[in-house]
């Protein structure tokens, strides 16, 4: 199953048709002068004699601010001036219209159709420049009054007129609270702690608890991302959390949640009765783009009906882009796309409390939405600007979907966005008050390798801003002695081995301060060798880093803007026993890095490489491995990493008598679905499962020079039919290096996940 990190980060770029160079089609020359008053479909009645869906979406993406996503699937305006022509246009439709004109025939869409509820206090000839009007001008009840008979489409509609401003000015008038706290309410910045780690070890997880308690960070969620989705290990980081939050007593304050894929998430709960809480999973805007999490409508709403017990629901993630880049988009723009998962979201939310009420449940669960916004990266957008765009439109959206969103206001290494860059979109976005923000040490996330927000930006930006943290853990905070009934921080304050020692002695640990102290920093420093990031005080400031700590992520950074440009030595590639030489249709790293199709595609000469490979294979061979530069080739060419990993998978599976290519394919410039597509032509109409091992670099950032093995497995018949092997059925071993997963380690698992 595919997760987080690789549908949001490690696989970008889908089944889409447009050129590989820089300049993409815009549009702009199909608009015709308009007349006066004229809306949407009148003018497509005027110039094309009837509706046509396709110009109608190029209309609505003309309305867009500029995002590169818009560009590459020919729906962002070709100018400014053709942009006001398409809101002018939009200003002047009536919502009735537009909701009788659906986007989509899918069983999402049906979904929205049938938990919307409509409201009699919404005009029929109510116009989307009204809307924005009354949005602007009205109270935040009469907001309240409308916003469940607003559709999915009319909201996205609706943001594309609005400035930065104006979406500010809105954000921040309405707000929608998670049931029995103040998270999502006025004047309150939350934070999800997401303490991921390489090698999802419990000890690393549970420090960088302790560090974001330290700076009183942490009310909404405890939320790891899991490095693997076995169940036995997902289990294991469940029961750390849950150990965490009762021994503290706060397990009625906050949830704790793995953010695995929901299938594995409810198969640990079969197994082991109260270890899970807060169930996760990623949503997208249509169905076959659902399709790519392993997911169905029908799924979905299962599972939501099964939320009935606790205080703690469902947890979503979104991002714009990740439909598009996914081959998905089907001509939508990102913002139509991104509001449809917040309609997703607000329809399980209903399903959800129908259940509740259903088995006698006065109170509500808490159900909300994180926008990952920035994880994919350049092809989505590129600059600052355009992701603080972002992350206003999604605010916005997610709370006139009467939904509790918060931000991922983040970035990748290939992205023109640096660390500096960070604080200034935070700053920008925060005035719109989303509900929540990511919490990690620093800025840099030790195993998904980007950039988001540390624990002290949440410090700077709640004196900046006079935001406070949700009451109940405010009170655990000054209970632990970290805040003072002044509301200040004290000399504890920034410290996690305090917490430590206040963790052991709630443990019932009898040893003296000194002793548990002395335990917690020898801990400190295993989980600080693994690669991990804890942070211990601060510098001028409290929200400042100690001086060291920010020379070392600044070190990191730098290594990875470097790691991300670099390309396969061809000495080191030559070494390669029996290695063969492929490319993709990449014509250089730049082309590679922006346009992500172009490293999904293979070059002609590799084709026919592929078929002389074809015509030799033998019928008994049921495994090719294959090695990619990735985004990351220097942690192929890092000693002792590549190497060890092929040898420990081939001798693994020769162990168990199955026979591997003595073949090694090297591909130049290759992502994912490059993988997919040397297996078409390698196994196509071959009898019997097959399966490619692709062997990638994973995105730098880390700390880590990181490998990822794609496991993918497929009757030949599968095989034959292009694009039908997709990351649905692929299985992935990541964070492979010698300071983090072993590939000796990586391999035996590789291994046991094959055969």
């Amino acid at each position: 199953m595919i997760e987080r990190r690789i549908f949001l980060g490690g696989v970008v770029g889908g089944a889409l048709s447009f050129s590989l160079q820089d300049s993409i089609p815009a549009f702009g020359s199909e608009i015709e002068s308009t007349e006066a008053g004229e809306d949407l479909f009148r003018y497509l009645e005027r110039t094309n004699g009837k509706y046509d869906r396709i110009q109608f979406l190029k209309l609505l993406g003309a309305a867009n601010e500029f995002k590169e996503g818009d560009q590459i699937i020919e729906v962002a305006a070709s100018d400014e001036a053709i942009r006001q022509i398409a809101r002018t246009l939009l200003a002047n439709t009536r919502i009735v219209d537009i909701d009788k004109h659906p986007l989509f025939d899918d069983q999402l869409a049906a979904l929205l159709r049938g938990t919307r509820k409509l409201n009699q206090t919404l005009s029929p000839s109510m116009t989307v420049g009204e809307l924005k009007r009354f949005l602007l001008e009205r109270s935040e009840g009469d907001i309240h009054s409308i916003m469940n008979g607003l559709s999915s489409e009319t909201i996205a509609c609706v943001v594309k007129l609005m400035s930065n401003a104006e979406l500010i000015a809105v954000g921040s008038k309405v707000f929608n609270p998670l049931p029995n706290s103040k998270i999502g309410g006025r004047g309150y910045l939350g934070a999800r702690i997401q303490p991921n780690s390489p090698t999802d070890h419990v000890d690393d997880i549970r420090w960088q608890v302790f560090n974001a308690f330290a700076f009183a960070v942490g009310d909404v969620l405890l939320g790891t991302n899991p490095v693997s989705s076995d169940v036995e290990s997902v289990a294991a980081i469940e029961r750390t959390l849950q150990d965490i939050l009762h021994t503290f007593s706060i397990q009625d304050a906050m949830p704790h949640c793995v953010l695995s894929h929901i299938d594995v998430q409810a198969e640990v709960e079969k197994r082991f009765p109260g270890s899970t809480e807060l169930w996760f999973q990623s949503i997208a805007g249509n169905d076959a783009a659902n399709q790519t999490f392993d997911l169905t409508v029908e799924k979905m709403v299962q599972y939501a009906r099964e939320r009935s017990k606790g205080n703690f629901g469902l947890y979503f993630e979104t991002g714009q882009g990740a439909d598009f880049t996914n081959g998905h988009g089907q001509g939508c723009d990102m913002v139509i796309l991104e509001s449809r998962k917040y309609g997703f979201a607000r329809a399980l939310s209903q399903i959800v409390s129908e259940s509740r009420a259903k088995d006698g449940k006065s109170s509500e669960a808490w159900v909300h939405v994180n926008d990952v916004a920035g994880f994919i990266g350049p092809e989505v957008f590129r600059t600052k600007e355009q992701l603080v765009r972002c992350c206003l439109e999604d605010i916005v959206m997610g709370k006139l979907h009467g939904l509790t969103i918060g931000l991922d206001v983040c970035s990748t290494l290939h992205m023109d966005v640096s660390l500096a860059d960070l604080d200034w979109c935070l700053e920008q976005v925060a005035p719109a008050n989303p509900a929540y923000l990511m919490a990690l040490p620093t800025k840099i996330d030790p195993m998904l390798g980007y950039l988001t927000t540390g624990y002290q930006d949440h410090v700077r930006l709640r004196e900046r801003f006079g935001l406070r943290v949700n009451d109940r853990m405010w009170s655990f905070f000054k209970q632990l002695g970290l805040i003072d009934e002044r509301g200040k921080g004290t000399k504890h304050f920034g410290d996690p081995l305090w917490v430590y020692y206040q963790y052991r002695l709630r443990k019932g640990d009898t040893r003296s301060e000194q002793e548990i102290i002395d335990e917690g920093k020898g801990q400190m420093e295993l989980v600080r060798r693994r690669g991990v990031f804890l942070t211990r005080g601060y510098g001028a400031n409290s929200s400042d880093l100690t001086p060291d700590i920010q020379k070392e992520i600044e070190s990191i950074y730098q290594d990875a803007k470097k790691c991300i440009w670099k390309e396969w030595d061809p000495a080191f590639t030559a070494s390669l026993p029996n290695s063969i030489s492929l490319r993709t249709l990449s014509t250089d790293r730049t082309d590679y890095i922006l346009h992500p199709l172009s490293g999904e595609q293979l070059s002609a000469d590799s084709l026919q490489r592929i078929q002389q490979l074809r015509n030799e294979i033998s019928d008994d061979v049921t495994y090719q491995i294959v090695v990619s530069d990735g985004l990351n080739a220097n942690a192929c060419m890092e000693p002792n990493q590549l190497q060890p990993l092929i040898n420990g998978i081939r001798e693994g599976l020769h162990r168990n008598g199955k026979k591997v290519s003595p073949n090694l394919i090297v591909l130049h410039a290759g992502r994912v679905r490059a993988g997919y597509r040397i297996g078409e032509n390698l196994f196509r109409g071959i009898d019997g499962k097959r399966s490619i091992i692709h062997i990638i670099g994973e995105r730098p950032g880390s700390g880590h020079r990181t490998l990822s093995v794609y496991l993918t497995t497929a009757d030949g018949s599968e095989w034959s039919v292009p694009a039908r092997v997709d990351h649905n059925i692929t299985k992935v071993v990541s964070g492979i290096s010698t300071s983090t997963l072993l590939p000796e380690n990586a391999a035996t698992e590789c291994v046991k996940l094959l055969i």
